[in-house]
C-alpha cells in the first residue's frame, strides 16, 4: 500500500487531504513545518510527497531542492501544492525535479487522479537494460545517470535527465508536448506545456554547443538529431 505525506501547515486542507487519501486506500502521514516535513521525508521515505511551498521553517523549494540531491530520497515523487500568484515558484520546483503541481483551491478529484498518475509512473516495474547513447560530442549513460558534452560532465536534474533520454533514444522522431509530459512526467491530464519548454531551454543550456542535437519543430514539438 503506498504512502503519501502531506507536507502543508494549513490544518483544514490537510484533513480534507487525509480524508480523501484514505478513501482510496493509501496510508498517510503529515507534518505542518519544513523541517519536520523533510526529517519525516528522509526517515519514512514515502511512496509519495504532497509538498506546499510556503512553509514555515522551511520552504517547500528549498525540501525538493535537498532531496532531489539526497540519494535516499532523490526518486520520491513530489507533487506541490501552490497558491495562485506563485507561478515563478512552481516553474523552479519543477526545474528542481518535482513531478507536478495543483493550485489552490484545486479540484480534490483532479488531485487524486495525479496521485494515482504519478504513483503509476514510479511503480517498480522490470525495465530492459538500456544501452549508452553516444554522439561525438555527447554521451548519455543510463546506469550511471551521467551525461558528457564534450567529454565534460554536465549536471542535470532527474527530469532533465529522463528528457534527454527519451529524446535520444528516439532519435529523428518528433514528439509534441503532450506526449512527452505523458511519457516522462506521468502525467494524463496536461499541465502547461511550457513545463516542457522551460526544461528544454535548460538542457540547451547546460550542454552548451551540444544542445544543437534538440531541435524545435515550430507548432509541433521537438526531436532530437
Amino acid at each position: 500500500m503506498a504512502e503519501v505525506l502531506i507536507i502543508e501547515d494549513e490544518r483544514d486542507i490537510v484533513e480534507t487531504l487525509e480524508y480523501n487519501l484514505k478513501k482510496e486506500s493509501y496510508r498517510v502521514s503529515r507534518a505542518y513545518d519544513g523541517i519536520n516535513g523533510l526529517k519525516m521525508a528522509e526517515s519514512k521515505i514515502p511512496s509519495l510527497i504532497l509538498l506546499d511551498l510556503m512553509l514555515p521553517g522551511m520552504s517547500g523549494l528549498e525540501i525538493c531542492r535537498r532531496m532531489k540531491k539526497n540519494e535516499k530520497t532523490a526518486s520520491v515523487p513530489i507533487i506541490m501544492l501552490t497558491a495562485k500568484g506563485e507561478e515563478s515558484d512552481r516553474v523552479v520546483g519543477l526545474e528542481l525535479g518535482a513531478d507536478d503541481y495543483m493550485v489552490k483551491p484545486f479540484s480534490m478529484k483532479e488531485l487524486m487522479a495525479r496521485v494515482k498518475a504519478v504513483l503509476r509512473r514510479y511503480e517498480k516495474k522490470p525495465e530492459p537494460p538500456k544501452t549508452v547513447i553516444q554522439f561525438k560530442d555527447l554521451e548519455i549513460d543510463p546506469d550511471r545517470h551521467e551525461v558528457k558534452a564534450r567529454g565534460k560532465l554536465v549536471e542535470l536534474t532527474a527530469k532533465e535527465f529522463q528528457l534527454l533520454y527519451f529524446l535520444a533514444e528516439n532519435a529523428d522522431r518528433v514528439f509534441s508536448r503532450d506526449r512527452l509530459l505523458d511519457t516522462v512526467w506521468g502525467i494524463d491530464t496536461a499541465i502547461e506545456t511550457r513545463t516542457v519548454d522551460v526544461h528544454v531551454r535548460h538542457l540547451r543550456e547546460k550542454l552548451g554547443k551540444a544542445g544543437k542535437h534538440i531541435l524545435t519543430l515550430r507548432g509541433v514539438g521537438y526531436k532530437f538529431s
